[in-house]
C-alpha cells in the first residue's frame, strides 16, 4: 500500500504542476544534442537526394557537435519517409530532408497524401535548389530560347517534349513553360530522362527540361545544345547560359531541398538547428559537393523557408489544375 501512495502522490504532484505523467521531459537547447541525430531521407541510397543529404549531414554534425546519421526510407515518391518523420517525437533527434516532391508537388497532385505540410511539420531551413536545363538536339533550328518559343508558336503541335513521367517535376516544368509561352508541344513520357536522351540526340524528341547533372555532360560532349536554365537568374552551375526568365519574366522552376522537424519542435531547438545548418551551408566543401550535384546552397530563416514552400505548392497546384495533370 505504501508504494501505491508514493506513486499516487507523484502523479498528483505532477498534476498540480500542470505536467502530464505522459509528457516527455523537455529538451534544453543548451544541452542539445546529447546523442546522434537521425536525418530521414525519403529516397533510395545512392541517388542525388541521398548524396546531398550525406554531404549536408556530415557538415551539420561538425557544426552542431554530434553525429548525424542518414536513414533512407524510400517509397511512394518520398511519401513513406516524410510520413515517418512527421510522426516522430519533436525532440530534435529526428529530421527530414524534404524535397519539392514531398512538400510541394506531392501534396498538390495527390489528395490522399497522409500528412499536411503546414500542420504536421516544423520548417527549419531551406538548404539547396537545383534548376533544370533546356536541351534540344543539335539539329534543332533554334539557337536560343526566344527562337525556340517563336518556332513553337508558329508550329503548334509539331514539336514534342520528353519527361520522366506524368506528374514529375520535368512534366510539370514543361507544362508550366507551355502555359507561360503560349505554345502547344506534345508530351512523350519516359521512365526517366536518361531513357529519353538517345531519342533527343537523334532528333526524335524536340526538347527536354533535364537536370544539370545528367544533361550538361551531353552538352559538353557536343551531343546536345543547351538553350537556358530554369532558375530565376543565371547560375554559376551553368556559366554562360541565360535564364528562361530573361524571355519569360518571372519563370522559375527548381527542385528544392529543405530540412523539417516534426510538428511541435520547440522554437529554441529549431533556432539551434537553423543556425547550424546555415553554418554548414556556408562551408566551401559543402558548396563544392552540392555543385557536383547541380545544386546551390540557399539557407535562410525557417519563416522564409515556409513561405517559399507555400508559394511553390500554390504554383504547382495551379498548373496541375489548369493543365489537368495526373500521375496516370
Amino acid at each position: 500500500m505504501k508504494s501505491k501512495h508514493i506513486i499516487f502522490g507523484a502523479v498528483t504532484a505532477l498534476a498540480v504542476l500542470g505536467v502530464s505523467a505522459q509528457t516527455p521531459p523537455a529538451v534544453s537547447a543548451q544541452s542539445y544534442p546529447t546523442r546522434a541525430i537521425r536525418m530521414i531521407v525519403p529516397f533510395p541510397a545512392g541517388g542525388a537526394t541521398d548524396i546531398l543529404a550525406r554531404a549536408l549531414s556530415q557538415k551539420l554534425g561538425e557544426k552542431i557537435g554530434q553525429t548525424v546519421v542518414v536513414d533512407n526510407r524510400p517509397g511512394a515518391g518520398g511519401t513513406i519517409g516524410a510520413d515517418a518523420a512527421s510522426k516522430a517525437a519533436p525532440d530534435g533527434y529526428t529530421l527530414l530532408l524534404s524535397t519539392s516532391s514531398t512538400h510541394s508537388i506531392g501534396p498538390a497532385i495527390n489528395p490522399k497524401i497522409p500528412y499536411s505540410v503546414e500542420a504536421d511539420f516544423t520548417p527549419i531551413a531551406y538548404v539547396a535548389s537545383s534548376p533544370n536545363v533546356v536541351l534540344v538536339p543539335n539539329s534543332s533550328p533554334s539557337k536560343s530560347m526566344k527562337e525556340f518559343i517563336d518556332y513553337a508558336r508558329k508550329n503548334p503541335g509539331r514539336l514534342n517534349y520528353a519527361s520522366s513521367g506524368n506528374g514529375t517535376i520535368v512534366n510539370l516544368t514543361t507544362e508550366y513553360f507551355k502555359a507561360e509561352s503560349g505554345t502547344f508541344i506534345l508530351h512523350i513520357p519516359y521512365r526517366g530522362t536518361a531513357l529519353a536522351i538517345p531519342d533527343l540526340i537523334s532528333g526524335k524528341v524536340d526538347v527536354l527540361f533535364d537536370s544539370l547533372v545528367t544533361g550538361m555532360p551531353h552538352v559538353r560532349d557536343g551531343k546536345l545544345r543547351a538553350l537556358g536554365v530554369t532558375s530565376l537568374k543565371r547560375t554559376a552551375l551553368a556559366p554562360g547560359l541565360p535564364a528562361l526568365a530573361e524571355v519569360l519574366p518571372g519563370f522559375e522552376s527548381v527542385t528544392w531541398f529543405g530540412v523539417y522537424g516534426p510538428k511541435g519542435l520547440p522554437a529554441d531547438l529549431t533556432a539551434r538547428l537553423n543556425q547550424a545548418l546555415n553554418a554548414a551551408l556556408a562551408d566551401a566543401d559543402v558548396k563544392e559537393r552540392f555543385a557536383r550535384l547541380g545544386a546551390e546552397p540557399t539557407g535562410g530563416t525557417p519563416q522564409a523557408f515556409a513561405a517559399m514552400v507555400k508559394a511553390d505548392n500554390a504554383k504547382w497546384k495551379k498548373i496541375i489544375s489548369e493543365r489537368k495533370i495526373t500521375t496516370e
